[in-house]
Parts: C-alpha cells; sequence; structure tokens
C-alpha cells in the first residue's frame, strides 16, 4: 500500500497517479500532461519506450527530471517525515532545467559557421571586489522563509556562504531586503572591503539608493549602515544595476 494515500503501490502510482506526483504534474505543460494521460501502459520499460519514441528531447528530458524530483520527494516524505508542497518541487524542476540548459549550450553558432560563447549566468565583478548572492524564498502553506547568500571573489572562486530559516514574516519584499542584509553580514564575516551585492528584488535596490522605507524600512536603514563601513560597494538585480 501507498504510504502517502493509502492507495495500491506500484511504481505508475508512485511516480504518476499519487495524489503528490500528480498535483506536481499537473504543474506541467500541455505537453508533458497530453502524453501521461495518453501512455497507458503498465509496463514501466514499455511507458518509457514509449516516451522516448514519441516525445521531443526537451520534452523527455523534462519528464525524466520531473520523475527524479518526485521519487527524491516521495522518499523524504517516506523516511523522514520531511512534506514539500507541489509547487517546491515543480520549482526545483525548473531551476534544475535552467542550470541544465545554461551548462549543455555554452556554445552558440555564428553566421559563418564558427561558434562565440554565451554570456555567463555569473558576472563576476571588477578586479579586487567581492561579489555576493543573495536570494530568499517564502513557504507557500506556511510563514517559513529562507534567505541565503554565496560569496565569491572575481574569479568566481567560492569564498563563503550563510544561510537562515525563519518564521513569521509573510512579504516577499521584506524577506528579500532581509536576505541582502544578510549578504552585508556574511561580507564583513568575510573581512570584505570592497563588495558587488546582486538580489533579484528591484524594489530593495530602489530603496537602497531612494529615501522611500515601505513595510521594510527598518530593515533598509540598517543595510545603509552597514553599507558606510565598505570601502566599495555596488548593488544590482539581475537585469539593471545601482551603483553606491
Amino acid at each position: 500500500m501507498c504510504a502517502i494515500c493509502g492507495g495500491q503501490d506500484s511504481w505508475r502510482h508512485s511516480l504518476l497517479e499519487c495524489n503528490m506526483a500528480n498535483c506536481v504534474w499537473a504543474l506541467q505543460g500541455e505537453e508533458v500532461v497530453a502524453f501521461i494521460s495518453h501512455a497507458q501502459l503498465d509496463d514501466a520499460r514499455a511507458w518509457l519506450h514509449e516516451a522516448i519514441s514519441s516525445l521531443q528531447q526537451d520534452i523527455l528530458v523534462r519528464l525524466v527530471i520531473t520523475f527524479w524530483a518526485i521519487w527524491y520527494a516521495r522518499r523524504k516524505a517516506i523516511h523522514e517525515s520531511i512534506f514539500q508542497s507541489p509547487l517546491s518541487t515543480h520549482c526545483f524542476v525548473e531551476r534544475f532545467l535552467a542550470e541544465l540548459d545554461s551548462v549543455t549550450h555554452q556554445v552558440t553558432p555564428r553566421g559563418n559557421g564558427g561558434a562565440q560563447p554565451r554570456p555567463p549566468r555569473w558576472i563576476p565583478p571588477l578586479q579586487g571586489m567581492m561579489k555576493i548572492n543573495t536570494d530568499a524564498v517564502m513557504s507557500k502553506n506556511s510563514s517559513t522563509m529562507a534567505l541565503a547568500a554565496v560569496a565569491r571573489d572575481e574569479y568566481g572562486a567560492f569564498l563563503g556562504a550563510s544561510a537562515v530559516v525563519m518564521e513569521g514574516v509573510s512579504d516577499p519584499d521584506t524577506v528579500e531586503a532581509m536576505a541582502v542584509r544578510e549578504g552585508l553580514a556574511l561580507a564583513r564575516d568575510l573581512l570584505g572591503q570592497s563588495l558587488r551585492i546582486a538580489t533579484d528584488c528591484a524594489n530593495v535596490v530602489r530603496h537602497m539608493s531612494g529615501q522611500g522605507m515601505g513595510l521594510y524600512g527598518h530593515i533598509i536603514r540598517e543595510i545603509k549602515a552597514d553599507m558606510a563601513s565598505f570601502k566599495s560597494m555596488k548593488a544590482e538585480t539581475l537585469t539593471s544595476m545601482l551603483i553606491y
């Protein structure tokens, strides 16, 4: 019997039909959902053979990675009593596919038949500077949040990282501001003097450069006070950069 929903367990049930798996597949694109609805073979090898022979390469890769993510989430729930939402599993798949795409398409063909490198996803700072990438995530079904910061030097070498899990904050921009604050604390711990800090929240960067305080004004004031302790600092979003 399935340890998640109590149904009769099998490979199809675990990866396709269980409530946990079904909710993850519902978040996928139409091509994947249409194939799963059509392919009703009970033999696992025959089912995979049909998938390989009928799906495009990118859809097939998405299918296999989603299988892997569902199986991982299922093992965590059964053996460690750690449950993650279908949205979290879906987001993991999307992030993994994006990283896989960046690795497998490092070069693009030129018009004359040659190849040129794609722009790097990670943009290095100026010489002598430290770069800190910050990000934050919030649980969909609770008040739990997690924020993290990763520091690298101008060559991309890892310098240090920090991660914090907290509860009680429901505003996304506030959590992103807290992640920036954590990034500055990491820079101080690493004795950084010149740094660039990157976040995907444009509102936080805008408030760092202006007078608007908003819901998280006290955090912005702490960030501005910390900025004064560095010799040089730059803040950027994923699409633009502001210099301080």
